[in-house]
């Protein structure tokens, strides 16, 4: 078992100035759907699934697993922030004997541009941080997704290596929450 088996959920709802961070509900199937679908929010990510086949797969309740948030602003789902166990077999290890976590979201395309995905996921980084203290996060991106890369560096990722794959460089960061002073709670960058 490493330090990621056992984060305890679901978790109170997480909020932010202008957001939501909460486990998903029945009611955010057909924003899931749309998230899939969107041939713009998987330019990078290989392309979407078809919404046909998604309607047939997508359960009545997606995404409820520790660490996947669903990221609501006024009332209406706007993506998802995702902090889950680092799959061994991807490229690269920060800690072995104990693993790390990966970092991942998704937001639909009329929540680009307002800093959401900076919230949500600086929102996700600090629950996480204080879950799992002093584990590493690690986040994947292709180079050629300039957005992406400017909000790994906005999170505080710094890059552990690039390396080609799917036809395409990729860029490997990592981030570990700063030690708190002894007598300080919460999570700090």
């Amino acid at each position: 078992m490493t330090e990621l088996d056992a984060v305890a959920w679901p978790v109170d709802p997480i909020r932010t100035e202008r957001l939501v961070l909460r486990e998903s509900a029945a009611g955010d199937r057909a924003a899931f759907v749309e998230l899939f679908s969107s041939p713009e929010v998987h330019t990078y990510l290989g392309g979407p699934q078809t919404r046909e086949e998604l309607e047939r797969s997508v359960p009545e309740t997606p995404g409820r697993r520790p660490g996947l948030f669903v990221i609501e602003r006024e009332g209406a789902m706007i993506g998802t922030v995702e902090v889950r166990p680092h799959e061994g077999e991807r490229r690269g290890r920060v800690r072995p004997d104990t693993g790390e976590a990966e970092l991942s979201y998704l937001f639909l395309p009329g929540a680009w541009g307002h800093g959401y995905a900076t919230e949500a996921c600086t929102a996700a980084l600090d629950w996480f941080a204080e879950a799992r203290p002093g584990v590493p996060v690690v986040l994947y991106t292709q180079t050629a997704n300039s957005r992406s890369m400017r909000l790994a560096a906005t999170l505080g990722f710094t890059e552990l290596e690039r390396f080609v794959k799917w036809d395409a460089e990729q860029w490997m960061g990592v981030w570990v929450a700063a030690p708190q002073p002894v007598g300080q709670a919460g999570p700090s960058r």
